[in-house]
C-alpha cells in the first residue's frame, strides 16, 4: 500500500515540458481528408496526444505564435511531405520551425512520403523544383536568404545529417 502511495505521487509530480506527443505538418490540399486525416486519428485512438493545425489558425502567410507554440511544445514531428508540400511557404517556414526544435530540443522527426519520391525532395526534382522555381519569379525573388535555407532544408530531409 506505501508503495503505491509513493509510486503515484511521484509520477504525479513529474511534469512533462511537452504538451503534444506529436505534431503533424503537411499540406492540407494533398492529405488532410485522406492520409493525414486517417493518421491522426488513428493516433488519437491509440491515446497518443497529437496536434493537426486547424485552417482557422492561419492568419496571412506567416507561421502564427500559436503554431510556433505548438510545435515547441511536442516531442515528436511527422512531416507529411506530398506533391504540393513545397507550394506552401507556410509548410515551408513550419519545416524550418521543426528543424530548429529538433538542434535546440532534440525533438525525433518522421518524414512521411506521400505518393511522391523521396529524391524528388532531395534533388528538387519535379513539383518541387516547380514550386521553387515559382518562389524564386514570384514573392521570394528579393529574398534569396529564404529561398536558400527552404531548398537547403528540403535536400537534407533524407540525409544523415539530420540524425532521422
Amino acid at each position: 500500500m506505501a508503495q503505491q502511495a509513493s509510486s503515484s505521487s511521484s509520477s504525479s509530480s513529474f511534469i512533462s515540458k511537452y504538451k503534444y506527443d506529436v505534431f503533424l505538418s503537411f499540406r492540407g490540399a494533398d492529405t488532410r481528408f485522406r492520409f493525414t486525416g486517417n493518421l491522426y486519428s488513428a493516433l488519437s485512438q491509440r491515446g497518443i496526444f497529437t496536434f493537426i493545425d486547424d485552417e482557422a489558425l492561419r492568419k496571412g502567410e506567416e507561421i502564427t505564435p500559436s503554431l510556433r507554440k505548438a510545435i515547441k511544445e511536442s516531442r515528436i514531428s511527422i512531416i507529411v511531405f506530398s506533391k504540393n508540400y513545397a507550394s506552401s511557404t507556410f509548410c515551408l517556414d513550419e519545416l524550418v520551425q521543426i528543424l530548429e526544435c529538433k538542434t535546440k530540443q532534440n525533438m525525433w522527426i518522421f518524414p512521411v512520403f506521400y505518393e511522391i519520391d523521396p529524391s524528388d525532395l532531395r534533388h528538387q526534382n519535379g513539383s518541387y523544383k516547380e514550386e521553387f522555381a515559382k518562389h524564386e519569379g514570384g514573392r521570394f525573388k528579393d529574398d534569396i536568404l529564404k529561398l536558400q535555407k527552404w531548398r537547403k532544408l528540403i535536400c537534407l530531409v533524407r540525409t544523415s545529417k539530420l540524425g532521422w
